[in-house]
């Protein structure tokens, strides 16, 4: 991964944290109130959890369970007041833990009480959203029924099939998608969705959930195919079941989906194509910490190793400024959480500048260009530098397959799709193929990333964008390279992640409240003495977080053990 430079993430930040006393409101806000009652709004708070910590835990889960546990418990506090307020005037919200944010639907009267909180930061218009350039990933539909046994040419572009060779496939590992939503049971995918037991059972909680609650005002009419608020996965589009095909999918004869033995669970964002800010972040606040149906007992345990993003926010359809930094807050803390966020560069292209849109133009989201079978950029995929910020980041990260992609539709047939929304699932079943070859790289993102871009096929560009040359790379058309399952996975091997000993193992924090993380590594079993060196606590760390809420205040004593090792450190545990 390129050195991250967050200068204008930080400026942004300001912006918002500086708007205060009535000025910290998105002027699309009275725009629409000028001819609406009520008009959908994200509310920003003003401070933010701090995560620094994070980066010292290693393995997925204990990551996953540190970062949701606490944002979770941050906007609890800070949004506390806020949220009581609502209630009792009958507000109905959705609270974002992930970037501390609450989405709801204002009238004058409620914007001028929230203009006035100290605790906000921002009110930011929620406005539709599109996916990525429809027009160019439609018009190469060529629907088939069946086709021949042997691999798409995806697959063995990227020496996919060298992988299957050596029996990685994916095991073990969970991609996330959000998209137009997914139809779990067409048969190419069925036995990948992880909500279908290995009994036959179907349990939807914690592998589906659906940001859709109403038809979008740019669709024509509000008669959705599916419905909304679905307890089922559908697919109102087919865009999602495609893409999920080329990460999951297989059948008898078929070998098109890259990593066809890993489970996948979906969020749909977009109604029949079209979505808003708020739905892109609900889809990535659940992933965060997938929820049951009834979108309770969230458990970060079940988060996905990678999550697909195949869809776009243009500033036209009012991706802004303003609410770029709650998009870029949502990426930087699935990545903290150890998830790899990988998102289509868009169809923007050829012109340099056109990775433009959220999210493929923020330094945390792995973005990904498309080419096609004669390893040539495609037309239609987007060149980097980033221009729209200032930053001039090069992008792509990389480039993947992504012109004449044969994968399934939710009808259960075959058709070819082509876009960077295709070309990013390539990268997405890529990293679940890391994972599966070398497990203990679960959770290591930048890690992965690192390996993907520097096995890459470097691949110069054909005209210099923003005075990166031609011969350059990374370069603002191909980024590092078109990507590689071999060399990744020849670099893998060689690639060391580290486990620190035991007497660097740090217990945060410290004093602590009741909630207990490690940093360093996550033992096996900790066991907790008081001062006269009884024990009143003893357990096995499967997550690497422990609750002590049950402890009184004091000082103690705690043996923490991994393997035939142990090392004792001390604890204050305080009482709020």
């Amino acid at each position: 991964m390129k050195p991250s430079q967050n200068f204008v993430f930080i400026c942004l930040l300001i912006l918002f944290h500086g708007l205060l006393n009535g000025q910290n409101i998105d002027q699309h806000v009275y725009e629409e109130l000028d001819k609406s009652d009520h008009v959908p709004v994200i509310v920003l708070m003003q401070e933010q959890a701090n995560l620094d910590a994070a980066a010292r835990i290693k393995g997925k889960e204990a990551k996953a369970h540190f970062v949701y546990h606490t944002l979770h418990e941050f906007a609890q506090k800070s949004q506390k007041n806020l949220q009581s307020v609502l209630r009792e005037k009958g507000i109905a919200f959705r609270s974002f833990d992930l970037v501390n944010a609450i989405a709801l639907d204002i009238d004058r009267s409620l914007l001028e009480l929230l203009a006035n909180r100290s605790e906000i930061g921002a009110i930011i218009f929620d406005q539709a959203q599109p996916m990525l350039d429809l027009s160019v990933e439609r018009q190469d539909v060529r629907e088939i029924k069946t086709r021949s046994a042997q691999p798409t040419w995806g697959v063995t572009n990227m020496s996919v099939d060298k992988l299957w060779e050596k029996g990685f496939r994916g095991q073990g590992v969970v991609i996330g998608g959000q998209d137009t939503g997914y139809k779990w049971d067409v048969d190419q995918i069925k036995d990948k969705y992880r909500g279908l037991n290995a009994n036959g059972d179907i349990d939807h909680n914690y592998s589906w959930h659906d940001a859709i609650h109403q038809a979008s005002p740019l669709n024509s009419d509000t008669i959705n195919p599916c419905g909304y608020d679905l307890d089922i996965p559908c697919d109102d589009h087919g865009h999602g079941t495609h893409t999920m095909g080329t990460m999951t999918g297989e059948d008898s004869t078929n070998a098109f989906g890259l990593a066809p033995l890993a489970k996948w669970i979906g969020c749909r964002n977009m109604e029949r194509g079209w979505g808003a800010p708020s739905t892109y972040l609900e889809c990535f606040n659940w992933f965060l910490a997938p929820t049951d149906l009834n979108g309770d007992n969230a458990d970060p345990s079940k988060a996905p190793h990678v999550i697909n993003n195949s869809w776009g926010c243009p500033p036209e359809e009012g991706c802004n400024p303003e609410n770029w930094p709650i998009m870029e807050l949502a990426v930087q803390h699935l990545k903290a959480a150890g998830t790899v966020v990988i998102v289509s560069a868009g169809n923007d292209g050829s012109a340099c500048g056109t990775i433009r849109n959220p999210a493929a133009m923020f330094e945390g989201s792995f973005t990904v260009g498309a080419y096609n079978i004669n390893n040539q950029i495609a037309g239609f995929s987007s060149r980097g530098s980033v221009s729209i910020d200032s930053s001039f980041r090069i992008k792509p990260n990389v480039a993947a397959p992504g012109v004449n992609v044969l994968s399934v539709l939710h009808n259960g047939s075959y058709a070819y799709l082509s876009g960077t929304s295709m070309a990013g699932p390539h990268a997405a079943g890529l990293v679940a193929l890391l994972i599966s070859a070398k497990p203990e790289l679960a959770g290591e993102v930048e890690m992965i990333e690192d390996i993907i871009e520097k096995s890459a096929i470097e691949t110069t560009a054909e005209k210099e964008c923003f005075q990166v040359g031609v011969n350059e790379v990374p370069n603002n058309t191909f980024g590092f390279g078109r990507i590689n399952a071999e060399r990744a996975l020849e670099l893998a091997s060689l690639t060391k992640v580290s486990e620190k000993s035991l007497l660097d193992v740090n217990l945060f924090p410290n004093p602590n409240t009741g909630m207990l993380f490690f940093g360093g590594l996550v033992p096996d079993r900790i066991s907790l003495f008081d001062l006269s060196g009884k024990l009143v606590y003893s357990a096995a760390v499967p997550t690497g977080v422990v609750m002590l809420r049950q402890l009184v205040q004091g000082l103690y004593q705690v043996k923490i053990e991994k393997g035939s090792d142990s090392v004792t450190k001390p604890l204050m545990i305080i009482k709020n």
